[in-house]
């Protein structure tokens, strides 16, 4: 559908003339910046108001609904219309990467990796299973015809495009409230490395399906993934060293050169993102690591100025392109043709992925608590949360679209619908009735309300006195390898800790590692005081 819009509006197109291609140009350019003022102005009144039953991204998405809708009904010029179309290209290589950027560059890195066991959990295994529970319970749905039937290697495409959570109202929800530090870097550290995980499930159920004798490659599968993820991690980590290497030597924090610093700050992270889909990597999972690191060693190489400069603009940038992808969702949705004819695929799939996300969230939890001490063990309010904080967004409906391409006439229709209806109802009803759940299972201000007061985030997850910083002062049960074998990951993990303060952070920036261990003792001395007055 794509190809012919843009063919009808193509320069070469005699019935159109250049004039008249910029005109419709700077209309639907207009229209767009429109609709991202009212968001932008809607969202505020309604946070000033406290009015969480519709979020940010929720009256986003209606708004797209909305003008949408209308530019349906009015019978608006094609070439007006093509400015609308959602491009899975222009998603993937323009609107995501600031996005996942900003994701990694205002993670805190101390609860990010006390956790990283469990995020990984969470993400790898668990939404391995997810996609799996979900493409196996629509196939059998399928066969004992209480929907409509697909190919068992279509069911797991759909399984695994479905199973990317977008959980941003969720997460905005969680710090106007005031949510539990700890969920907040599960539900968070999950969705970014989700995406990552659901992209490439998606693509390689993807090419097992164009490979005939496929059976015999689940293992190389298998190990491409693997290779692809660390091939990632590594080329992301190794362009935020080298822009750091390249910031403490080169000079740049001077007054004439600012703005040759930041500008180059700029485009590190595109070029993490585009190295890595250029050797055919996971650019997701480049940008994410290139984020931490940059913001680790780099940031704190460049002058004042241009720290502020550059989280202001990051956070800006990201702020911009989350808006927009909802906005720019809502009203393909309502331009595009969809088939509505199979209600039941659509129905018995929102009732399979909520199954699915509870075998997810309820037996990964399971298996991190076993491990797990038990002044650490994730519980059952969190449990509950994980599993309700499971929404379908923008990544999701890229894929599905994506699909229509990528599968038979009528089968990547059918899919691509009902992920339509499945992102609509997930972001407005469940992003729209979040605060109340948070409020229902008793995890709005957990933690740090009573320690650490206000602040920003990044300081309230870095002074939690929750279940993040590892402690084993509990004796193990006798003859457990398994959790002797965690304490040992744990102690290398500390042990990276010390590494970092002693070797990486001097080498990398012109810090001397010892100002981690004044903020620490600042954030004890807090917490200390805290009690005191308690």
């Amino acid at each position: 559908m794509e190809e012919q819009l843009l063919l009808q509006i193509s320069p070469s197109d005699a019935r159109g003339s250049p004039g008249k291609e910029q005109q419709a140009a700077g209309v639907g350019i207009l229209l767009q910046i429109m609709m991202l003022v009212l968001s932008f102005i809607l969202g505020h009144v309604l946070r000033r108001h406290r009015f969480y039953y519709l979020p940010e991204a929720s009256a986003s998405l209606l708004i797209g609904l909305i003008v949408g809708g209308l530019a349906n009904i009015s019978d608006t010029e094609t070439n007006i219309r093509a400015w609308f179309n959602f491009h899975e290209e222009f998603f993937f290589l323009f609107l995501l990467p600031p996005i996942i950027f900003q994701s990694g560059f205002s993670l805190s890195p101390k609860p990010f990796f006390s956790n990283f066991g469990a995020i990984v959990t969470f993400a790898i295994f668990g939404t391995f299973i997810a996609s799996m529970v979900t493409g196996v319970l629509v196939y059998i749905g399928g066969v004992i015809l209480l929907m409509y039937k697909l190919p068992f290697l279509e069911c797991l495409m759909f399984g695994s495009l479905i199973s990317a959570t977008d959980p941003v109202t969720v997460l905005s929800i969680f710090q106007e409230l005031g949510t539990d530090v700890n969920l907040y870097a599960l539900v968070f550290g999950e969705s970014v490395l989700n995406d990552a995980m659901a992209i490439s499930l998606y693509r390689t159920m993807s090419l097992v399906r164009s490979n005939t004798s496929s059976g015999q490659n689940f293992f190389m599968i298998t190990v491409r993934f693997i290779e692809t993820f660390f091939g990632s991690m590594s080329a992301g980590v190794g362009v935020g060293f080298i822009s750091a290497l390249l910031f403490k030597y080169a000079g740049l924090d001077i007054d004439n050169l600012q703005n040759l610093e930041c500008c180059l700050f700029v485009l590190f992270p595109y070029f993490s993102y585009m190295l890595a889909e250029g050797l055919g990597l996971s650019g997701i999972v480049s940008i994410l690591f290139t984020g931490i690191v940059m913001k680790r060693y780099t940031y704190s190489n460049l002058s004042d100025s241009s720290q502020r400069f550059v989280s202001s603009f990051f956070h800006l940038i990201s702020s911009l392109a989350e808006t927009f992808v909802f906005i720019y969702m809502g009203f393909d949705i309502a331009m595009e043709q969809h088939s509505w004819t199979h209600v039941g695929f659509i129905f018995f799939s929102i009732l399979f992925i909520g199954i699915a996300r509870a075998a997810n969230v309820f037996g990964c939890a399971y298996l991190v608590n076993l491990v797990r001490p038990a002044n650490r063990k994730i519980p059952p309010k969190h449990q509950k949360a994980l599993w309700y904080s499971g929404l379908r967004g923008a990544m999701a409906f890229a894929l599905a679209l994506q699909s229509v391409h990528d599968l038979p006439e009528g089968h990547g229709q059918t899919i691509f619908t009902a992920t339509t209806a499945i992102v609509v109802l997930t972001v407005l009803i469940i992003g729209g009735s979040t605060g109340t759940m948070l409020e229902a299972l008793d995890v709005v201000g957990d933690d740090y309300d009573s320690s650490l007061g206000t602040g920003t985030l990044g300081e309230r997850l870095e002074g939690s006195n929750g279940y993040i910083a590892p402690s084993y002062d509990e004796e193990s049960s006798s003859g457990s390898r398994f959790k002797m074998k965690l304490k040992e990951f744990h102690k290398s993990t500390s042990s990276f800790t010390a590494i970092d303060r002693n070797y990486l952070t001097p080498f990398f920036t012109t810090q001397n590692g010892d100002e981690d261990e004044q903020e620490e003792l600042i954030s004890n001395s807090r917490r200390a005081r805290y009690s005191g007055h308690s």
